[in-house]
């Protein structure tokens, strides 16, 4: 039995790795592709799903276009990690998909009463999600659950508080924690224990095919800037891990706690708030990922990308 998701991102090396990933998993259906703005504009990271949709020969997913800014704040972006194009690196096919007429808001809501649920794996700032909730009060009932990539227990990523995609738009990850729709939580407690090492990086390119020396090359852009910022031989697949923990949950190990966003501190704004040993005593409303299984979560991106 296949999970029927819809993958939200803003492509950005991890989501496209991620979305990949998706594409070929047997264990998932991807019903639509909704992108938002974060790691660059919405106009540039709707470009680049249209191309890895055409990279992977997926032209028939749906794809719309998400919100252009946060629901409250200004935007931010991320081109320093992942260049002016959001996704610098190797040339990509001239997309082959057009974006959908409705937005993808619209299109998440309609997918998800069509199909019956289904599962929603954000893998960007999550202000698409956050309007869909709002906009359509009787959604709830059509979302079996929501894998996100974000958020941490312990550090930031963007501040010392904050991981990029919940410090975008607070007030949107505020609106999804209090949701009553399951959350997983797969955060940086989880992807940086998951980096995929130098050494590692011919695993793709030795496969012979576009998509393997595709990846291989966003590994190696990607890798620049972590190896220049943090010293790491290697590069976190931050967004790919919330979708390896829907295809197998054996290799993200999780913990229920109460996940609470501080949209207003000074120092702190964006930082999901985990109560991990329950001191507030409020009930729990996140699964959250607090360790993976990182040789096999490594074997399983070479596996799906050989499919291709």
């Amino acid at each position: 039995m296949t999970t029927d998701i819809v993958l939200d991102c803003d492509p950005g090396h991890d989501d496209a790795i991620a979305a990949l990933l998706a594409l070929t998993a047997p264990e998932l259906s991807v019903r639509a592709v909704t992108t938002v703005a974060g790691n660059q504009t919405v106009a540039k990271t709707t470009q680049n799903a249209r191309q890895v949709l055409t990279l992977a020969d997926r032209t028939d997913v749906p794809i719309a276009r998400g919100m252009t800014e946060p629901m409250v704040r200004d935007p931010m972006f991320a081109e320093d990690v992942h260049g002016e194009s959001g996704l610098d690196g190797p040339a990509l096919p001239d997309p082959a998909v057009n974006t959908a007429d409705e937005d993808a808001v619209e299109l998440i809501a309609r997918t998800a009463k069509e199909v019956g649920a289904i599962t929603l794996v954000p893998t960007g700032p999550l202000t698409n999600v956050g309007m869909l909730l709002k906009r359509y009060p009787d959604i709830e009932q059509y979302i079996n659950e929501i894998v996100l990539m974000g958020g941490a227990v312990g550090i930031g990523n963007y501040t010392p508080a904050a991981e990029f995609n919940i410090l975008v738009d607070p007030e949107a990850a505020d609106i999804v924690f209090t949701s009553d729709v399951p959350v997983t939580m797969v955060g940086l407690d989880v992807t940086r224990s998951a980096r995929i090492r130098t050494d590692e990086f011919d695993r793709f390119r030795k496969l012979g095919t576009e998509v393997g020396e595709t990846v291989a090359g966003w590994l190696d852009f990607f890798h620049r800037f972590h190896e220049d910022r943090f010293g790491w031989d290697g590069v976190p697949i931050h967004d790919a891990c919330a979708v390896a923990e829907l295809i197998d949950e054996s290799i993200v190990e999780t913990e229920k706690m109460h996940v609470a966003v501080e949209t207003s501190g000074n120092h702190t704004s964006g930082r999901t708030v985990c109560d991990r040993y329950g001191v507030l005593e409020s009930e729990p409303n996140t699964d959250v990922g607090v360790g993976i299984d990182r040789d096999a979560f490594v074997d399983l991106l070479v596996e799906a990308v050989a499919r291709y």
